[in-house]
């Protein structure tokens, strides 16, 4: 049987996002993994944004949909109001994304903060909450009385997938799912997700379930010792400050993968945008010491998404392949410096394309 194409639509970002792009691109072609690629591109650039009113965003997203895989650099959401403002909103809005994955795993050779050597996933709302809120101020600019507001709105149905899909996940990985929101406090609006938690722990009795307010979460990660693997369901914001510090609890941010995923009513993905979650360190910018392990495996994570959607082992297979290189590299010492290394960002990803080609 002749294995068909992935053709995957590639966001271009800014700043070091796009050159962290552009070097793991490097590692991912049809020589070095054994599957035929196609990679399209599009300009995300903040530059191109604004040219187009966010026209190149909505395209990039429609092309998702069409080809059901993505795979974006970081990119410039400005502060100023009234702006192109974020590009993943509009992203996540396109595809109709409902839960973003992060895990937290050990990274060979690099010791973590805190004690713990199980994967912390969070399963995070794709849409809705804070983002895209609708805000304003009253009163006048700059007095004691001037007031700001916000109408912030979730969805019982991206509730359901964030909860359901924390479960199946938990269940494959023989994990707890831990943690929530804060539903003590805002019973109706956060309790939402809380009841969806619930109500997918009675469906699945065999998964260990232990359900955390919020502030209670962040202290337990910090404080407590678990022995099974934790997958988190959380709110948009929450799930977003929450994610980051998972990263950084096994040694950097830059250091995993985040996938976007629509998904129809059977927990199926339709379409999976993969990403490195951090953002586009202008500081670091052309200097070539930037870590690419995130971007590398974003890659990973995407061509394990293209093996569902294609119905092809061979895309799994070629994942696992550029996982391992990237993993035992770091394991090797080949780690930059934010990982307590001395490597280059192109020189993590020729060591990872000399594995590859073993």
């Amino acid at each position: 049987m002749t294995t068909p194409t992935a053709r995957i639509i590639v966001c271009d970002g800014d700043q070091t996002g796009q050159e962290l792009l552009e070097e793991a691109l490097r590692a991912m072609t049809p020589e070095l993994l054994g599957v035929p690629i196609e990679l399209v591109h599009h300009d995300l650039s903040l530059e191109k944004r604004r040219a187009t009113n966010n026209d190149v965003v909505r395209e990039a997203a429609q092309a998702m949909v069409a080809t059901g895989l993505g795979l974006k650099a970081a990119t410039i959401t400005p502060p100023d109001r009234g702006g192109v403002g974020s590009p993943n909103r509009l992203l996540r809005e396109g595809i109709g994304g409902s839960v973003i994955v992060r895990t937290g795993r050990r990274i060979p050779g690099v010791a973590p903060v805190v004690a713990t050597n199980k994967p912390i996933i969070v399963i995070r709302m794709a849409v809705g909450d804070a983002y895209g809120a609708e805000e304003g101020r009253e009163g006048e600019v700059g007095s004691f009385d001037e007031s700001a507001w916000r109408t912030e709105r979730i969805e019982r149905s991206t509730c359901r997938f964030v909860s359901e899909y924390a479960f199946k996940a938990a269940s494959q990985i023989d994990g707890m799912v831990y943690g929530g929101p804060k539903w003590t406090v805002s019973p109706t609006y956060e309790g939402m997700l809380k009841e969806e938690m619930d109500a997918a722990a009675e469906r699945y009795p065999d998964v260990a379930y232990r359900p955390v307010l919020i502030d209670a979460t962040y202290a337990g990660l910090l404080t407590d010792v678990h022995d099974q693997a934790l997958v988190i369901p959380a709110l948009n914001r929450d799930g977003d400050c929450l994610s980051d510090m998972v990263l950084a609890m096994f040694g950097s941010i830059a250091g995993a993968e985040s996938v976007l995923m629509s998904l129809d009513k059977n927990l199926h993905p339709q379409v999976a945008m993969a990403e490195a979650p951090h953002g586009t360190a202008p500081s670091l910018e052309g200097k070539n010491v930037a870590n690419p392990m995130a971007m590398l495996l974003a890659e990973a994570a995407l061509l394990d998404q293209a093996s569902l959607h294609l119905d092809d082992p061979a895309f799994r297979e070629a994942g696992e392949r550029l996982r391992s290189a990237t993993l035992a590299g770091a394991a090797a010492g080949i780690r930059t410096f934010d990982l307590g290394g001395d490597s280059t960002t192109s020189g993590v990803v020729d060591d990872v394309i000399a594995r590859l080609r073993g």
